[in-house]
C-alpha cells in the first residue's frame, strides 16, 4: 500500500507538505478531505487522524497527522536533498528553532487575519468590529518583524544559503492574508526579496498551483451553504479558536 496524503488545499499546512512532496518527486495519492463540507469529521477519516485535522499521513499501517512532524517524516524517510532537513545539527536546529516558534506566530495570526478579513463575515453575514481587525494586522506584523530580525536576519534563507523546510511554511503561512487583498509584506524589501527566492527555489508553476484553490476561496466561501450543521460546527470551531 502506497503513501496517502489526506489534505485541502484551502489549508496552509496542507499546502506546504503537497509542495514539498511534488517538489521531490514522492509518489502519494491525494485523498481530499474537504473542510467545507465537514468531512474532516467523518468515522472514515476518524481512523486516520482521530483529531480531527488536515494534513494527515497514511504510509501502509502507519498513521499520523501535524504537518511539521509529516514534513520532517518524508524528508527523512525518502531522503530528500539535505537542505530541506539538513544532517548538520546547528543548520537542522534552526529549522527547528522555525518551525517550533511558528505555529502561535505566524501561522495563527495569519490565519486569524484571513478569518477576520474573508471567511467570518461571510459565514456570519456581520463584520468584524474594526479595534479587532487593527488588533489582527499588528499582531502579524510584530510576528512579521521578529521573522525578519531574529530568524532571517541577514541570510538569504532562514538556515542559511539553501531554502529550507522553514522557508518554505514560512511562506505558505505568509500567503494566507494575501488572500483577502492584503500582502502582509508591503513595505518590507529584504523579506520581498526572501519570497521571490523561496518562490525560485520550489518552482513558481509548483507555487501557484499549490495556491490555486486559495485564490478562489472566496468563490468557495460564498457557496458555502452556512445553515448546514457541519458548517455551523466550523463555524463555531473557528469563532472559538480565532476569538
Amino acid at each position: 500500500m502506497g503513501l496517502e496524503l489526506y489534505l485541502d488545499l484551502h489549508s496552509q499546512p496542507c499546502r506546504a507538505v503537497y509542495i514539498f512532496t511534488k517538489k521531490n518527486n514522492i509518489a502519494f495519492e491525494f485523498k481530499l478531505v474537504s473542510l467545507s463540507k465537514g468531512q474532516q469529521f467523518s468515522e472514515e477519516f476518524g481512523k486516520v487522524n482521530p483529531l480531527r485535522l488536515v494534513p494527515a499521513l497514511k504510509d501502509g499501517d502507519f498513521t499520523m497527522g501535524e504537518s511539521v512532524a509529516i514534513l520532517k517524516y518524508l524528508a527523512c524517510k525518502y531522503k530528500t536533498p539535505d537542505h530541506w532537513y539538513p544532517a548538520d545539527l546547528q543548520r537542522r536546529a534552526r529549522v527547528d528553532e522555525y518551525l517550533a516558534w511558528q505555529h502561535t506566530t505566524i501561522r495563527y495570526h495569519g490565519s486569524r487575519l484571513f478569518m477576520f478579513r474573508s471567511l467570518l463575515p461571510v459565514l456570519t453575514g456581520q463584520p468584524m468590529p474594526k479595534d479587532r481587525m487593527d488588533e489582527a494586522v499588528e499582531d502579524l506584523q510584530t510576528s512579521i518583524q521578529i521573522l525578519e530580525d531574529k530568524f532571517l536576519q541577514d541570510r538569504p534563507y532562514i538556515a542559511g544559503q539553501e531554502v529550507s523546510l522553514a522557508d518554505l511554511v514560512a511562506l505558505v503561512e505568509l500567503m494566507q492574508p494575501i488572500g483577502t487583498g492584503l500582502d502582509p509584506l508591503e513595505g518590507r524589501p529584504k523579506l520581498i526579496e526572501w519570497r521571490e527566492r523561496v518562490k525560485c527555489a520550489v518552482g513558481k508553476e509548483l507555487f501557484d498551483e499549490a495556491h490555486e484553490e486559495m485564490m478562489k476561496c472566496m468563490e468557495v466561501i460564498n457557496a458555502m451553504d452556512r445553515h448546514s450543521p457541519a458548517m455551523q460546527q466550523f463555524v463555531k470551531q473557528l469563532q472559538k479558536k480565532f476569538k
